[in-house]
């Protein structure tokens, strides 16, 4: 369905009111299974939702998952007797939307094994979640169906939104200071309702920070004096394997007091008799060189190995008992804030910050005592500015509601929006905010559906949507039977105010009354169909244009659309709604 106002009419009982009841599934009412019509299995109904990106059903149904098309599908405005009605709704009063989302709910036949399935944007979702898109996405008045403005937080969201930037800015400033002060509250409750538990727990903070810093670790450390420990305890061996090398290398006396030459020295022997060769043999003087460099390899090597057997004898004056004993200290801290050494680092670290807040804990009191009073003396400030901002467009918002009821044929109905402050402070003040209607004077006023009959209270909707319309609207208004009980110049005036609202939104609307269906965009005819043998009925929607919509609406006028007198009336309703 396009933006704007759309009508649906037709016969009593030609299936005018699917509209609503697919729409109903949509927003996560029970499924009838008996419903479904006689030899389907499933009934599936869809719709297209266009929507702004920042609406904020995109945001409920991306965070479900939902995958949502950058541009609208196109669905069409017909009914499929298996697969149910589509229709693109949501649309914008101006046109299409940034995004569009895609949500189908299909209930199984009675007896059969498939249960009531739903999705959105492709991907299977919850029936619930359906419902909470559909707060943001469609309001359905009937003449059984809820109010979109039940909840008192509802209420208040709407009078907040009608009463203006003053207020929404008053309210932004509120919350801030409303949560500063929770917070602030909140951590002088903890610092003091648990004040020996915190007493405790910095003096267990301060014991291991204490032997932490005291052991003086360091990264690695552990590593070190387990490989130090290794040489202590195989000392001797090592002085062994390192010294009989280096003789081997450097030379010496052998055993048997024969002098032993060094490799060093016999390699350079070797090169030198390289050296002696007749010629300029290449190869031989490429052989000089390598054992040149392995001369001096030779030697680094030997040099290391000295100087390894030396460090060896430093090792063995230190006390192998107490590099035991630091390694026993280190595995012990790693045991209890490790598991490696870089985890006990680390846990001082972190811990740290924790034990000066809690070391500071008599200054941190007085210092909140004086944060939660100055916050709670503005948060009071700000309850107080948010309460008389409220009362000035609860006056207003009624005034309106009320003028809208009497052109609407309820001449002697009042609309209240009342304020009742006083309460604790919350999240968004101190008020209670309610919506009322007095039916008559004399009566009292009663909250909003009861008290009055399902036409009065459509009307009572219409009046206060047409008036909210351009500051708390949903993308898509449903209205059945709004005109119930009334005519003449009231369904005018009916027919001109839906036509107001579908400035801002879109609107569809059941209904019976011609003066009504006038004042559409676009006006279709819901006709039935019954197939004897084939054993169903099915109801046909068709698009009305020119002289077929003048004759529909002759026909809602006179009960014959061939009337020349009434299609001639047909036309001045006509040329009338769009003077």
């Amino acid at each position: 369905m396009d933006p704007g106002f759309t009508v649906v009419t037709g016969e009593t009982g030609a299936g005018k009111t699917m509209v609503v009841t697919a729409l109903n599934l949509l927003l996560g009412a029970r499924a009838d299974a008996g419903a479904v019509r006689h030899g389907a299995s499933r009934a599936t109904v869809e719709a297209g939702f266009q929507l702004d990106a920042g609406h904020a059903a995109v945001g409920i149904a991306t965070d479900a998952g939902a995958v949502l098309d950058e541009e609208a599908p196109d669905h069409g405005n017909g009914a499929d007797a298996d697969a149910g009605p589509e229709a693109d709704v949501g649309a914008p009063a101006g046109g299409r939307g940034d995004v569009a989302l895609v949500v189908t709910r299909s209930v199984g036949a009675a007896g059969s094994s498939g249960r009531s399935r739903a999705s959105a944007g492709g991907r299977g979702v919850p029936v619930a979640l359906l419902g909470e898109l559909g707060e943001h996405l469609v309001a359905v008045h009937g003449q059984t169906d809820q109010l979109r403005l039940k909840s008192p937080a509802a209420q208040r969201h709407a009078l907040d939104s009608f009463a203006g930037s003053e207020l929404t800015e008053t309210l932004a400033v509120y919350q801030r200071d409303f949560e500063a002060w929770r917070r602030a509250a909140a951590e002088l409750e903890e610092i003091t309702s648990n004040e020996q538990d915190r007493a405790r727990e910095a003096e267990n903070l301060q014991r291991s920070l204490e032997e932490i810093d005291n052991a003086a670790v360091r990264d690695g450390e552990d590593e070190e004096v387990r490989a130090l420990i290794q040489r202590l305890e195989n000392v001797e061996e090592l002085r062994t394997a390192s010294l009989g090398a280096h003789v081997h290398l450097a030379g010496g006396d052998a055993a048997d007091a024969v002098e032993i030459p060094s490799a060093e020295a016999l390699i350079e022997a070797a090169r030198q008799s390289l050296l002696q060769a007749p010629g300029q043999d290449e190869e031989l003087t490429g052989l000089s060189q390598r054992l040149a460099e392995a001369g001096i390899l030779l030697a680094d090597v030997s040099g290391d190995l000295a100087g390894y057997a030396a460090r060896l004898d430093d090792d063995a004056a230190s006390d192998l008992d107490s590099a035991q004993s630091r390694l026993a200290e280190l595995t012990r801290l790693m045991r209890l804030y490790g598991p490696e050494l870089s985890d006990v680092i680390r846990w001082a670290e972190t811990h740290r910050p924790r034990l000066e807040a809690l070391q500071g804990d008599t200054g941190r009191i007085e210092e909140l005592t004086a944060e939660v009073a100055r916050l709670e003396q503005r948060v009071l400030s700000g309850a107080s500015e948010l309460t008389r901002l409220r009362t000035a467009g609860a006056t207003t918002l009624s005034g309106l509601v009320s003028e809208e009821l009497h052109a609407l044929s309820m001449p002697d109905a009042t609309f209240h929006a009342t304020v009742t402050a006083g309460g604790q402070p919350g999240p968004h003040g101190a008020d209670e905010v309610q919506l009322l209607l007095q039916p008559h004077a004399g009566a009292e006023p009663r909250p909003l559906g009861k008290g009055a009959s399902g036409g009065e209270l459509s009307r009572v909707m219409l009046a206060l949507e047409v008036v909210l319309a351009a500051t708390d609207p949903v993308p898509t208004f449903v209205f059945d039977e709004v005109d119930a009980g009334v005519g003449g110049e009231a369904a005018v005036q009916i027919g001109r105010r839906l036509a107001r609202l579908a400035r801002h939104v879109q609107v569809i609307v059941v209904t019976h009354l011609p003066q009504v269906a006038a004042f559409a965009d676009r006006h279709l005819k819901v006709t039935k169909n019954s197939d004897g043998d084939a054993g169903f009925t099915t109801s046909d929607v068709a698009t009305l244009e020119g002289e077929e919509r003048v004759g529909e609406l002759a026909r809602m006028l006179a009960g014959r659309a061939d009337s020349g007198s009434a299609r001639d009336h047909a036309r001045e309703l006509l040329e009338a709604s769009h003077a």
